[in-house]
């Protein structure tokens, strides 16, 4: 059960309450279901993971996931900020008994009395101490089981001559495989072990992923000969590419803009009172950011790359209207020298003349990214940062501007200052645009006819643009995610996860390949065996085929994994895992039909899947399948059942016992935990006529089958149920490429409306990106008027006219 709670909400005070409720429901819950809540965490939360193989062949699956789960987990979790470490693959070793029931029912023991045996066999016991000596000792009596002939010499029951029998008189005891729910498979090369690190919500992935490669460097030296760790996914290094890349592309901003200062003020001191309010804007940026708790990420990065250039802006223009008016005393006194008081005089009314102008430029620059804040959810985080360290860049440039910029001026503007015209590069730029100006000024008619026009023009284009939530973000590695009808065994997954990693890695671009089919051990998984992820390392750009981009690799992997049953989807991991936190959906487009009867839900399902494979640009569409369940009911008699002293219970605890196998305990083997299992043998529970046939031995003793006391027969059912917000629900998954979004789910709301007859009941409702770009416009809609609204004002403020004010504004629409 996923709860989702608004933006905002403190995440401890979030978990209190579930407790709460869960606590309330626990006592309606049916014997033996327990609920617990999930890790402070979530799917987004998933770091680093790593595959355990072995390259001696000397250890099996089971030994590697006993070394993951008793070892490399517990290490692991020591690390600060890292909330939980679950396990995938491998196998979980068992201790199995299956028990003859032709034998239990010659030595006249039943089910029950087998688990009470069992469990009465396999526990400690204090005798709390002892003084001997005028030393203490504790007393204790163990009897954890620890190997298969512990498990043998359990005795079931004394005979009447005194001859006990024991459980290898009615059992085969063996070790093997727990039923597995998930299973992890490296570059096509045969099933793994693993592990996933996932980070505390909030922390500072970075740190913990460098703390926790630390750590299996150091665990190396205590792993069985053989047994490597290979790591599968490392977030880290998207995050160290980002930056490095965004910090180089910083440097190259701030010399470009140092020598635009230069070329365009011909004046060294000069163009150094601007340059030098970048770091010093750059600084109070920092500063703010540190207090608030925010890191140092693309998108904060981001912010501060788009407000580099507009940093400078209001020193060039003060330093500019300096220049101009040092020029004008200069002709206002040919031959004089300007001393210190009066040159101050002159900077200081110079600053004051456009200082006022200046602030309130940057101020609405600022504003400008009000409707930012307002973003809720996925965008709101995504861009939250951008406009915070944006606004806090900008904001220390508006003061900077009033403040530092002018005693800066007053020190560094000495000797002489070049006249505007003395400047080639302003002299060729006069030149150019001198003559167009007065071209436009002779025809202003006209000037603003054509400007009008030009707005028109762009109307049509502009109504076919299509729309994305985010743009195409490039993390350096992929997430493979197909969907395929459900029902497949763990043998059949096993099989087609490893034909997919293979096909994979054919790829020459590809670097590794780690497949998990189902889930792992973690409440921030809950996929069905049927689910397939497939994280696919790539190689570095520079070893790519010439020409090869992350698209045209996608497109060939595409082609290359071709198989009956799946629909293919290429997803980039952490978009995906935020895109499935925030709507449930793994595709970029998902359609989530909703009802009352599960059969209308999935006739609507699929005619709409049918639907959407033939809208331009969707390469693939897959619904859920309801129906389509295969089950066996046994149907109890009551009142057959009742003639042999059994009640509806003891026939439910046989079949959950000898048929789904019970868990009566597990073994204490130093710090690892292995589970008990007893069921009967496969030859008993293969088939509807072997489950009629199976012996049952009443509380009288009486020998029956189960077909005495119930009728079992082969029924269809719902695959599973998925429900939200209370109401049974199906979702379509459609993956787009070659179009826009908007455009893509245009088309098929069109082609549903008109193919597509929805069942009484049943609804039809958009979800995936598509719902997250329509919640974000919703709110730009509103918050982009009250923006330009307040820019307005600010506007108005400034100047104290509406006509000029209202002039300005018009520049917009260009």
């Amino acid at each position: 059960v996923y709860v989702i709670f608004e933006d905002g909400t403190d995440l401890y005070w979030a978990r209190s309450r579930v407790l709460e409720y869960l606590n309330q429901v626990q006592g309606k819950l049916p014997a033996g279901v327990s609920s617990e809540i999930g890790p402070d965490a979530t799917g987004v939360g998933w770091i680093f993971e790593y595959a355990l193989v072995d390259r001696s062949g000397k250890h099996d699956l089971s030994e590697l996931r006993s070394l993951q789960d008793w070892f490399l987990k517990f290490e692991l979790k020591t690390i600060p900020n890292v909330a939980e470490v679950a396990s995938v693959g491998g196998v979980v070793k068992q201790y199995q008994i299956q028990l003859d029931p032709v034998k239990l029912t010659q030595y006249g023991i039943s089910l029950p009395e087998v688990k009470q045996a069992l469990s009465s066999s396999n526990q400690e016991a204090g005798g709390s101490s002892v003084e001997i000596a005028e030393s203490e000792y504790m007393v204790r009596a163990s009897g954890y089981l620890q190997t298969i002939d512990d498990f043998k010499n359990i005795v079931l029951k004394t005979g009447e001559n005194g001859v006990p029998v024991y459980l290898r008189d009615v059992a085969r005891i063996q070790m093997g495989p727990e039923m597995r729910r998930g299973i992890a498979e490296l570059n096509g090369q045969g099933e793994v072990a693993g592990g996933v690190v996932i980070l505390r919500s909030g922390k500072n992935a970075r740190e913990v992923i460098t703390a926790v490669r630390d750590k299996l460097d150091t665990l190396k030296a205590s792993l069985p000969e053989g047994v490597e760790i290979v790591t599968t996914y490392d977030r880290s290094q998207l995050i160290d590419r980002a930056i490095d890349n965004l910090s180089y592309k910083l440097l190259e901003e701030f010399i470009v803009v140092a020598v635009v200062c230069a070329l365009f003020l011909w004046h060294v001191r000069s163009a150094l009172v601007a340059i030098i309010s970048l770091p010093l804007g750059l600084c109070i940026a920092f500063i703010v950011m540190h207090f608030q708790g925010l890191n140092a990420n693309i998108m904060s990065l981001g912010g501060i790359a788009i407000a580099v250039g507009a940093m400078v802006d209001a020193a060039i223009v003060m330093i500019e209207n300096a220049h101009k008016r040092l020029e004008e005393w200069d002709h206002q006194h040919p031959g004089e020298q300007i001393d210190n008081a009066t040159r101050w005089k002159v900077i200081t009314d110079a600053s004051v003349e456009v200082g006022p102008a200046l602030f309130i430029s940057l101020l609405i620059i600022t504003l400008s990214f009000i409707p930012i804040f307002t973003l809720e959810g996925q965008e709101g985080r995504l861009f939250g940062p951008l406009a915070f360290t944006k606004t806090y860049s900008m904001a220390g440039a508006a003061i900077l501007a009033i403040i530092v910029i002018p005693i800066l001026m007053g020190f560094w503007i000495r000797g002489k200052i070049p006249a505007e015209t003395s400047n080639p590069l302003n002299r060729l730029l006069i030149k150019a645009y001198h003559p167009l100006l007065l071209r436009v000024l002779h025809w202003p008619k006209t000037t603003l006819l054509v400007a009008a026009l030009s707005i028109f023009t762009v109307i049509w284009p502009l109504s076919q643009v299509g729309g994305e939530f985010l743009p195409k973000i490039n993390e350096g590695d992929l997430l493979y995610m197909p969907s395929t009808l459900p029902g497949v065994s763990p043998g059949e997954a096993a099989s087609l996860l490893q034909t997919t990693d293979k096909l994979i890695k054919t790829v020459p671009e590809v670097a590794s390949v780690f497949g998990k089919t189902g889930k792992a051990e973690t409440a921030t998984d809950s996929a069905p065996l049927e689910m397939m992820e497939t994280t696919i390392q790539l190689k570095p750009e520079d070893q790519w085929r010439p020409g090869m981009t992350i698209d045209k690799i996608i497109e060939e992997l595409d082609r290359t994994v071709r198989l009956p049953g799946l629909a293919n989807l290429w997803v980039p991991p952490i978009r995906n895992r935020i895109d499935m936190l925030s709507t449930g959906i793994k595709s970029p487009i998902g359609i989530k039909v909703s009802g009352t009867v599960l059969s209308d839900i999935d006739v609507t399902a699929q005619s709409i899947e049918a639907v959407a494979k033939t809208v331009p640009g969707v390469v693939s569409a897959l619904a859920e399948r309801l129906e389509g369940g295969r089950y066996i009911d046994v149907d109890i008699n009551r009142e057959k059942a009742s003639r042999y002293g059994m009640t509806v219970g003891d026939v439910q605890l046989f079949v959950s016992s000898a048929i789904g196998g019970a868990m009566v305990g597990e073994t204490v083997e130093g710090v690892a935990r292995y589970p008990i299992n007893i069921r009967y043998p496969q030859d008993y529970r293969n088939s509807p006529q072997a489950l009629r046939e199976m012996p049952i031995l009443t509380p009288m003793k009486q020998q029956i089958t189960l077909g005495d006391v119930a009728d079992i027969k082969v029924v269809s059912g719902p695959t599973m149920l998925k429900t939200e917000n209370a109401r049974p629900a199906s979702w379509i998954y459609v993956d787009a490429r070659g179009r826009d979004m908007v455009s893509v789910v245009n088309d098929i709301k069109t082609a549903i409306s008109e193919k597509v007859k929805l069942r009484p009941g049943t609804s039809v409702a958009f979800s995936g990106q598509f719902e997250l770009l329509e919640h974000a416009n919703k709110k730009l809609k509103l918050m982009v008027p009250m923006t330009v609204m307040i820019i307005f004002i600010l506007l108005y403020l400034a100047f104290r006219r509406v006509d000029e004010a209202l002039l300005i504004l018009m520049s917009l629409p260009f």
